[in-house]
């Protein structure tokens, strides 16, 4: 058992200059198979098929140990290795990235509406615009170590969050109404479409990845955080979806178009209002009891 280990070890990594001559070897066979004129009936075609599996196959391996090696070479920086370990710094850095991401989609999204004169575009980046408002309020005067120490002002800031999100949710539900009812398609011109969907799936990555990964924290900072990421990609899921209408939707399906945007406008509303709901009322009954116990 041990030699068929060290076989497959010595197969997956064979070393610098085997993974790099594998890779051209591939390319140059590759190559040689799309441009001929027995394309892929030749026996060329299938070594060079084979050659570029394990070519693909010996680059992924060792590339995964070099990012390995290049983190733990990283992690020896006093910064990057804060980033890692310490979670107040990260959700700091993470919000003030947010912030500025946030920033500069409202403000791509403001110019675009001006611009095409579209009211759709206008009150999209009128919400994100709210959207880093309540990321500023989240890091105005914390520092990384504060974000943890006082609770609360972070559960009135955490409160204060959801009654914008509420707010908001009722603006929302209100162009969503008006979109179904009125049956338009805002079309974004340009590649201005595909920045709308880099940053939907961005929100997407971001908003599942920080669920996940800080779901056993029970910090309302953290907690606002995660809300806020949450309906910044939900809102974009619902403006890619009208933008991929638009563009691709055939104007014989305009009813079943219609339902669909009523039904994912409908459950992206419902989510928001009971996330926002959940925030205040958890957040005020935690105040009073703190208050309850202080008193006492």
């Amino acid at each position: 058992m041990e030699p068929l280990k060290k076989a497959l070890h010595k197969l997956l990594f064979p070393g610098k200059a085997v993974v790099l001559l594998s890779v051209l070897l591939s390319a140059f066979l590759l190559a040689y198979t799309f441009s001929s004129d027995t394309q892929h009936a030749s026996p060329v075609a299938y070594i060079a098929y084979l050659v570029s599996a394990y070519s693909l196959t010996v680059v992924c391996t060792n590339g995964f140990l070099l990012f390995r090696k290049g983190a733990g070479f990283a992690r020896q920086n006093v910064w990057v290795n804060r980033y890692i370990t310490d979670v107040p710094f990260r959700v700091h850095i993470s919000l003030y990235l947010s912030l500025a991401i946030n920033i500069l989609y409202a403000v791509i999204k403001f110019i675009s509406g001006v611009h095409y004169r579209s009211l759709w575009l206008v009150s999209i980046a009128v919400y994100y615009g709210l959207l880093a408002l309540m990321r500023f309020l989240l890091l105005w005067r914390e520092s990384p170590q504060s974000i943890e120490k006082n609770r609360r002002s972070a559960l009135r800031r955490y409160r204060f969050c959801g009654i914008i999100l509420l707010l908001m949710n009722q603006a929302l539900a209100v162009i969503v109404l008006l979109i179904v009812q009125q049956n338009r398609r805002y079309e974004y011109p340009g590649t201005l479409i595909y920045l709308m969907a880099a940053y939907a799936f961005y929100s997407i990555i971001i908003a599942t990845k920080n669920f996940i990964k800080y779901r056993k924290h029970h910090s309302p900072i953290l907690a606002a955080a995660k809300a806020i990421n949450l309906a910044a990609a939900l809102v974009s899921i619902l403006s890619l979806e009208t933008a991929m209408l638009a563009r691709f939707g055939s104007p014989k399906d305009a009813a079943f178009q219609q339902q669909m945007v009523a039904a994912t406008g409908g459950f992206i509303c419902v989510v928001i209002l009971g996330m926002a709901v959940s925030m205040i009322v958890r957040s005020s009954k935690e105040i009073k009891n703190s208050r309850s116990s202080y008193t006492v």
